[in-house]
């Protein structure tokens, strides 16, 4: 097997990864995904010890215990673009040898799970709620640059949402990825849904300030009426597809849960969205806890 070349995998002089400053050792098998660098305390507050902290950009990293169990949290940053360097770098640590540069022929399956925010697209969700994503949908294109095999539950859904679409006034092209449904057991008594991402939080969102989003009402009217497998849409996001379409390339299980800040259709929004995070934190690390998946 050839080297990975250095221009490809960028190692730093203290054999770190380029973004993420991380070494092999540094990073638990169990990883929580989280946008803002401020949330990393906030979930590393509650572990029983922390053995390794480390911050480069936006990418902070923090690794400890919980319950017996190595965990990590870590920062993306926001935006799928984000999401590929740390999927990709991850992934590298702990299926990459970084002295001989080779794929390790005995590979690693990493536990992601996102901890974000999101706003609902589903009237009944009330504000402060916990929501878990079965599916990705995503309305970026980063799946694209990749050579993926889509199932065919993939291809229909990608297929049903675009028609969908067009039905409601807007020509979109997306790509659909499912998350893990061991994960997502694991987090059964959360609301599960399909989350769209976008590429941006104005436009691709629907927001309109000085500028007119390609939306029509009629979309955010409607969009709660798609289903797939049971499945309907539940949020807006700028992360989950893409965590789910690189993990299911990589052979890693991922799951997004989402704490629900904003109700689009209700025009709502939470009056403390730092409990709404933090409680989103405490029933996640809760149910890792208990749980003997991890």
């Amino acid at each position: 097997m050839k080297p990975i070349p250095a221009s490809e995998l960028v190692i730093n002089a203290d054999g770190s990864v380029y973004h993420l400053n991380l070494r092999p050792e540094q990073i638990a098998h169990t990883v929580f995904l989280v946008g803002d660098p401020g949330r990393v305390p906030r979930v590393s507050r509650h572990f029983d010890s922390i053995e390794h902290q480390v911050q480069r950009r936006e990418f902070v990293t923090h690794t400890g215990t919980l319950a017996g169990k190595r965990l990590s949290v870590l920062s993306t940053g926001i935006g799928t673009d984000n999401i590929d360097i740390v999927l990709n770098e991850l992934d590298a640590l702990v299926n990459i040898d970084f002295e001989t540069r080779t794929i390790k022929e005995q590979l690693t399956s990493l536990k992601l799970i996102r901890l974000g925010t999101s706003g609902c697209l589903a009237a009944d969700i009330p504000v402060g709620s916990i929501v878990v994503s079965a599916y990705g949908i995503g309305l970026d294109n980063l799946a694209s640059y990749y050579q993926r095999t889509v199932s065919d539950d993939e291809k229909n859904m990608e297929k049903e949402f675009e028609e969908f679409a067009r039905s409601v006034g807007v020509d979109l092209r997306v790509y659909a990825a499912r998350g893990s449904e061991q994960l997502l057991k694991v987090f059964n008594a959360h609301r599960a849904g399909i989350t769209l991402t976008c590429p941006g939080f104005y436009g691709p969102q629907g927001r309109n300030l000085r500028l007119r989003s390609i939306y029509k009402p009629r979309f955010f009217d409607e969009v709660g009426k798609f289903n797939h497998s049971g499945f309907g849409i539940t949020n807006f996001e700028m992360e989950t597809s893409a965590i789910f379409a690189l993990a299911g390339m990589l052979g890693h299980q991922a799951l997004s849960c989402n704490a629900i800040l904003a109700n689009r259709l209700r025009k709502e929004f939470a009056e403390d969205p730092a409990a709404v995070v933090n409680n989103l934190i405490e029933k996640i690390l809760e149910t890792v806890a208990a749980s003997e998946e991890f």
